[in-house]
């Protein structure tokens, strides 16, 4: 991301230091990888403004960035700042409610700390 973007993109970390939605990311292969981090420099420049096709509100706070057959649930937090809480292949039309309940879970950790 460059470092003037006007929006900063972080990983949720859980309490044992994981980053479960980087630890997807770093596992896919390295074209899709590409897709992803592009996704993110959009996401960092146009921040709130980002849309379709890049970008689809899910529901509350909860969004997701489209990057090909990749999925990664992320909502605003603090401070001009975008968390990514989840990542996970697409294989159906809609999201999974299992996913976004995994996102809304990592939601609520967040802001309770």
């Amino acid at each position: 991301m460059p470092d003037d973007a006007p929006w900063r993109i972080t990983f949720y970390e859980d309490r044992r230091g994981k980053q479960p939605a980087l630890d997807f990311i770093n596992n896919l292969p390295k074209w899709e990888q590409a897709k992803v981090y592009n996704s993110f420099r959009l996401l960092a420049e146009f921040g709130t403004l980002l849309g379709m096709p890049h970008a689809r509100h899910i529901q509350g706070k909860l969004w997701k960035l489209r990057p090909g057959g990749v999925r990664l649930l992320y909502f605003t937090f603090e401070n001009s700042q975008f968390v990514i809480l989840h990542g996970f292949r697409k294989q159906t039309n809609q999201t999974p409610r299992l996913e976004i309940e995994i996102a809304l879970r990592r939601v609520q950790e967040l802001e309770e700390t």
